[in-house]
């Protein structure tokens, strides 16, 4: 993430989904300190398995204040992800799974701390190429819930629905 260093402390909200695990690998890989919250204890220990230092409970009030905070969740992490962050701290969403539109927006607090919010979503032919060399490099592997195949697809929809996964679902077509 642009301005952080190795050692830096990065929140992953929603340790469970398959953006969230990514983030995880890829942090912890670019020696990051990886924090990550879940509402189901058994994913934070997936998560310190997969590279994340330490997990937390939906919410939970953290030992310290974190240098970013990656949001894929929304509205109902949106709060915690302002108040987990250092003054001068960076927010990059890039999901909204829970809603966009959380209760209460913190305004005051982002721009009394001078927080950064960071929208997301897709980056440069260049730096998905500078990503997949990282990826190789590191020998980064997916983390994968489950395959389905494509007849089933829907099955892996509803697990991704109701939030029962670790990872990615793959729909395959054989």
């Amino acid at each position: 993430m642009q301005g952080l260093t190795p050692g830096a402390t990065v929140l992953v909200q929603g340790a469970g989904g398959g953006v969230a695990t990514a983030l995880i690998q890829l942090g912890a890989a670019a020696g990051y300190r990886m924090w990550v919250t879940s509402r189901d204890e058994a994913k934070g220990a997936k998560a310190l398995e997969i590279g994340a230092e330490r997990a937390f409970g939906s919410g939970e009030r953290l030992p310290d204040r974190v240098d970013a905070v990656l949001e894929t969740v929304g509205a109902a992490t949106w709060s915690h992800s302002v108040n987990s962050l250092k003054p001068g701290g960076t927010i990059v969403i890039s999901g909204a799974t829970s809603g966009d539109a959380p209760a209460k927006a913190e305004l005051t607090k982002i721009f009394f701390k001078q927080l950064r919010v960071v929208g997301s979503t897709m980056g440069s032919r260049a730096e998905l190429e500078r990503l997949a060399q990282f990826v190789v490099a590191r020998g980064i592997e997916p983390v994968i819930d489950s395959t389905v195949p494509l007849a089933d697809a829907r099955v892996g929809f509803e697990r991704m629905a109701a939030g029962e996964l670790f990872g990615k679902v793959v729909v395959s077509v054989s």
